[in-house]
């Protein structure tokens, strides 16, 4: 049997205020003069002086603020690769993204396409990446969605919402600095919370399962229980522990995979362009027939803080519409297979599919 060699990040810094530590982290990985530090920085922050005077810009170094009221394209990376490559001579020191889950899959993907040819479209799959990544670092200001720890981007493309799933994806230095998520509506903080907690039942309830997944995935569910269920918990330490349940979660599903509500979700996500978190939840919830005791801990979490999904958002699509999110969603093979087996296409037909879509 062959076992996967997973790459995980070489380099992890945790507590609060260490995104402070980040100039001193970085400074022995700058090539020259002519070779900047590239910052993706989500736009939420564009003014806040609380985060960006923190960053200290050398030489040539840049600050590119991202909207993230969508999911990223691979069109924008090519976009984002093609005006680094002509406003500087030489290919950057490094890619720092600081954001949620968008704004690490930007940097992540920058990082892989400055060293691989073609279009990021081209690389939307798995091990299809030859050529190592440049130096690039992640710096979550939002936690759930596992992108920190990842070896995956997800982009969608012309024809498909797939990632570039390879061993060079992966952050060369991760900063976990819970204060960063201190500010984090409640909405969005539910939303990329649930995330996290669907890649642990998903990855625990599936044909995957390994002690390795498994126990990541057993600590990352109870951190989630004790979050989204406790009253006693005090902001700061539910911060701490979101941060460290993210990364335990992104681990999880590393050595396994995730299963039903991600591949409906990547649907959603691509016809629609409902961002990941929110799709997943609207997924999830209908998903009583696969993970029954995950969705009855999910509704008790939704009912305590309050939070509406929304609804009816497949009801005026047309027999065309249905059949793209079928597509896409079928098209995730691995995920399937890991939540229903290797004959899942018997259990999962198109029809099923429409059905589970038709509920939302």
């Amino acid at each position: 049997m062959t076992y996967k060699n997973f790459p995980m990040v070489s380099k992890v810094i945790f507590g609060r205020g260490s995104f402070n530590q980040l100039e001193e982290i970085i400074a022995p990985k700058r090539n020259g003069r002519h070779a900047p530090f590239i910052y993706y920085v989500d736009d939420v922050f564009k003014g806040n002086h609380w985060l960006t005077s923190r960053i200290t810009l050398s030489y040539k170094d840049k600050i590119i603020y991202v909207p993230t009221k969508e999911e990223p394209k691979t069109s924008q990376i090519d976009t984002l690769v093609e005006d680094i490559i002509l406003e500087f001579s030489e290919k950057p020191s490094g890619i720092i993204g600081i954001g949620g889950g968008i704004v690490m899959d930007i940097a992540k993907a920058v990082s892989l396409m400055l060293t691989n040819k073609g279009e990021a479209k081209d690389y939307q799959g798995w091990d299809l990446i030859k050529n190592p990544a440049i130096y690039h670092v992640g710096i979550p200001t939002i936690s759930g969605t596992g992108a920190e720890v990842s070896r995956t981007t997800i982009l969608t493309g012309p024809e498909r919402k797939l990632g570039i799933n390879s061993d060079y994806t992966p952050f060369d230095q991760v900063i976990l600095d819970p204060e960063l998520t201190k500010d984090v509506p409640k909405d969005q903080w539910f939303y990329t919370g649930m995330d996290c907690f669907i890649h642990c039942i998903e990855s625990l309830n599936g044909t995957y399962l390994n002690a390795f997944s498994q126990s990541y995935g057993e600590k990352a569910l109870d951190m989630c229980k004790d979050i989204f269920l406790n009253d006693t918990l005090d902001t700061e330490t539910a911060q701490d522990q979101l941060m460290m349940a993210s990364w335990h979660g992104g681990m999880s599903i590393a050595y396994s995979q995730v299963g039903v509500a991600h591949a409906l979700s990547y649907g959603l996500s691509y016809l629609l362009g409902i961002k990941h978190g929110i799709g997943n939840c609207i997924v999830f919830d209908h998903l009583d027939e696969y993970y029954p005791e995950g969705v009855k801990l999910f509704k008790d979490m939704k009912s305590k803080h309050g939070i509406e999904l929304p609804k009816g958002i497949c009801e005026d699509l047309d027999e065309h519409q249905f059949d793209v999110m079928i597509d896409v969603a079928l098209s995730l093979e691995p995920l399937w297979e890991n939540a229903l087996g290797k004959k899942w296409q018997k259990i999962m037909t198109r029809d099923k599919a429409k059905e589970l879509y038709q509920k939302m």
